[in-house]
Parts: C-alpha cells; sequence; structure tokens
C-alpha cells in the first residue's frame, strides 16, 4: 500500500470515530462504559469489520472481535485496544490502537500478504473504568482476575450496577465470567499505545517497545470527622478530616519524590459537601505506581503512616481500603524480543524498549497469554486529557510498524 493509501485508510476512520462522545465544552471525551457514547463506538467497530468482510463477534463479557480466518483454530494473532475514555480524556488513548488495527490489516491486505494463523481485531469493553471504578474490566473478567460476585457488586455514582448497566445497552450480563477457551485459542496479543510519557520524545523515536507495566494500585482513605457550622465553630472544637485530607496530599508528594515513584489524589468525595459546613467525611483515592515493588510499599506505607498522624491530631478517624492491585507485568520476553527483531532492532535499540506507569488490557491478559505492546511517540507526555496528541506522521509510523509485527508473526 502507498503511504498515500494507508494514510487514508487511517484518517477516513479516525475522522469517523472523532466526534463520538466528544464534549462541547471541555472538548475532552466522555466515552463511558455501556452508555450512548460508548454504544456509538462499539457499533463503528461492528461497522469496520463488516466492511471489512471480518467476522464478527461480542463474547460473553462485552469486548468485541473481528477475526480473518477460523476464530476456533487457535494460536491467533489479536491486536486491539480499546474505546472508552476517561472523564474528559484525550483522543487517542485507546482508539488509537483499535483504529491501527484496521490500518495495519488493510496495508497487509494491500501487501497481497498470506496468512498462515488466524488474526483477530479486539476492542476490550470498560478498560479505563471511569464508571465503575475499576479499570480493565472487559480483559479482567475474561482472564478470570474479577470474578462474578465482584463484578455484580460494581456499580457507578448513580447507584446503578454493571450488569444493570450491560443490560441496558443490550447485552446479556448472565454469561459474564471467565473465559479460558477463548484466551486458549490466542497464541500472542500486541496492543498498540500511544505513549503516556515523553520518553520517545525526548529520544527522537516514533515508536517503541514496551518491556514492562509498574505494579501499581488505588487506595481509598476514609476521614471521619464531625460536621458543624462553619461559621460558629472554633478553630479549636473542630474535628475538620479535610486538614487531614490535605495534608495527607502533600505527604503523597513528599513519599513519592523520595521514591521517585508517582503517588496521585486525583478523585474526592465530600459529605456533606456545602459551603458554610465543616464536613464530616472526606474521601480520596490514591493512584500510586513504582517501578518494582519495594518502592511502590515504601511510598504507600510512607503515606499511611503520615495519613494516620495527621488524622490523629485533628480527632479525626481514618479507614484506608485498596481497592484494587496489580503487580509489576514483565511482557514475554521472546513476544517481545520477536517483535525486536522483526522491526530491524539490535543491541543498539534503534527502536527503544520502554517501561510504563500506566495499566493495559495487555498487562491484565500477560498472566495468561504471552501479550507485547508497540508505543507511539507523544510529542507533550499529556494523557488522560484533552490536549494528548500524536503527529500525524507518527500515526502513520506506529500502523506500518503494527502491519509489519502482524506480518511477522502471522504471515506466511
Amino acid at each position: 500500500m502507498t503511504e498515500t493509501s494507508q494514510g487514508s485508510s487511517f484518517h477516513s476512520m479516525w475522522r469517523e470515530l472523532l466526534p463520538i462522545g466528544r464534549h462541547p465544552d471541555s472538548h475532552g471525551y466522555r466515552r463511558f462504559a455501556w452508555t450512548g457514547a460508548d454504544t456509538e463506538c462499539r457499533a463503528w467497530f461492528k461497522e469496520q469489520a463488516e466492511t471489512r468482510g471480518l467476522t464478527y463477534e461480542v463474547d460473553r463479557n462485552g469486548n468485541q472481535w473481528a477475526w480473518l480466518g477460523d476464530p476456533t483454530a487457535g494460536d491467533a494473532v489479536v491486536t486491539g485496544s480499546h474505546l472508552d475514555s476517561v472523564p474528559d480524556g484525550g483522543a487517542f488513548d485507546g482508539p488509537l490502537g483499535v483504529v491501527s488495527a484496521f490500518a495495519a490489516l488493510d496495508e497487509l491486505r494491500a501487501r497481497r500478504a498470506e496468512f498462515a494463523r488466524p488474526l483477530a481485531l479486539v476492542n476490550f469493553g470498560d478498560e479505563e473504568g471511569a464508571r465503575f471504578g475499576l479499570a480493565c474490566v472487559g480483559s479482567r473478567l475474561t482472564a478470570g482476575q474479577l470474578t462474578v460476585e465482584q463484578a455484580h457488586r460494581l456499580t457507578d455514582g448513580d447507584g446503578v450496577t454493571l450488569p444493570r448497566a450491560m443490560e441496558a445497552a443490550g447485552h446479556d450480563p448472565d454469561g459474564i465470567g471467565a473465559d479460558p477457551e477463548r484466551l486458549a485459542r490466542i497464541g500472542a496479543f500486541v496492543e498498540l499505545h500511544v505513549e503516556q510519557g515523553r520518553a520517545l520524545d525526548l529520544s527522537g523515536d516514533r515508536v517503541g517497545i514496551a518491556s514492562a507495566i509498574w505494579p501499581h494500585g488505588r487506595w481509598r482513605f476514609d476521614f471521619r470527622g464531625e460536621a458543624n457550622h462553619a461559621g460558629t465553630t472554633r478553630l479549636v472544637d473542630r474535628r475538620d478530616p479535610m486538614l487531614s485530607y490535605a495534608e495527607t496530599v502533600l505527604a503523597a508528594r513528599r513519599e513519592a519524590e523520595l521514591a521517585g515513584a508517582v503517588a496521585t489524589f486525583g478523585k474526592i468525595s465530600v459529605e456533606p459537601n456545602g459551603v458554610n459546613a465543616i464536613p464530616s467525611l472526606v474521601r480520596g483515592w490514591l493512584d500510586s505506581r513504582a517501578a518494582d515493588q519495594e518502592s511502590l510499599d515504601q511510598v504507600v506505607g510512607g503515606i499511611e503512616k503520615a495519613a494516620r498522624e495527621y488524622a490523629d491530631a485533628h480527632g479525626v478517624d481514618l479507614d484506608i481500603v485498596r481497592e484494587s492491585f496489580t503487580p509489576v507485568v514483565e511482557f514475554d520476553h521472546a513476544l517481545r524480543d520477536e517483535l525486536a527483531r522483526i522491526l530491524g532492532t539490535d543491541t543498539d535499540l534503534k527502536v527503544p524498549v520502554l517501561g510504563t506507569g500506566a495499566g493495559h488490557d495487555a498487562g491484565i491478559l500477560s498472566g495468561s497469554i504471552p501479550t507485547a505492546m508497540l508505543f507511539v511517540r507523544n510529542p507533550t507526555g499529556v494523557s488522560h486529557s484533552p490536549a494528548e496528541s500524536a503527529a500525524e506522521d507518527d500515526c502513520l509510523a506506529g500502523v506500518l510498524a503494527l502491519a509489519d509485527v502482524l506480518e511477522g508473526l502471522a504471515c506466511r
């Protein structure tokens, strides 16, 4: 395929997908699982599959698949990502991997590649966890890392359970759960993703290969004090949980800096949430990630210790709950090395190998099947924001790299 036609394939899809779920004020995306915007994205995926004559199916957990070749033959090569977003997220996180998957298939067909293994393109559901508070729900269910009972307890901010949301969107929730038969048919999964950082921009490379995903988790801190009048309650008489929370936020920054890690309180809930009321409850969610488990334990342990000291000092009760955790994920070394070989990498690292602090479906599936990732340069390093970006040439370089990888893995 010429660069012009290959670019046309990518851009026509990108144009169609771009307006779906975009908020007119923030210009960010609100493609939350099992909502109207998500339904539109899923319809787009189905249309792309059927236009190309691929076998389309939705699995028991709501993940979408488009197959070239026999889905039951085994040893399939799979690529794709997700189409949902964080609140007011960017256009590239997730969708770039799905659009690039279809464009890479178009490229291989233009090359008249002969496939020796089945090829599948996938859109995993609810990767970001924006609605139900748990990331990678679709792949976790498939891999058996989220039980049916746990999934049934997931609720959104309006109290709607995951099964009810699925049913409202037209998917039968009765069949959700581990899907080992499907995973047994997959020989390799390669996910392309925009880089969520500036390593490629700093090195001057368009495409990189993932080495590992940092261990990471989410913790909920519940600071419970006493609601009272903001104008009549003396400072010395207050049990204000907001003070303990604020000091804990600062402690998180200090602990992360000391360990060379990251720690973020990015979500907060306050009760009774009145301007003229001292809060009775401040609930904050901590996201922390580090290059290794020892560093992560050091950061989170330091934050917890500081939080309890601050709570005691202000007469506030504190509960800490770990809501999710993912240990370090080393991508399959043999598959990673094969990607490096296909892309012409040698000991000089012409295509650099990068670690990442972000979680992905590829990381969830790595415990069940060989997985690998490709990253596309992000010049600003910004992600989970409308400012997220990737240059046109870099996106097309990513498509060609993915096509080369799929050809090397799946074709004669």
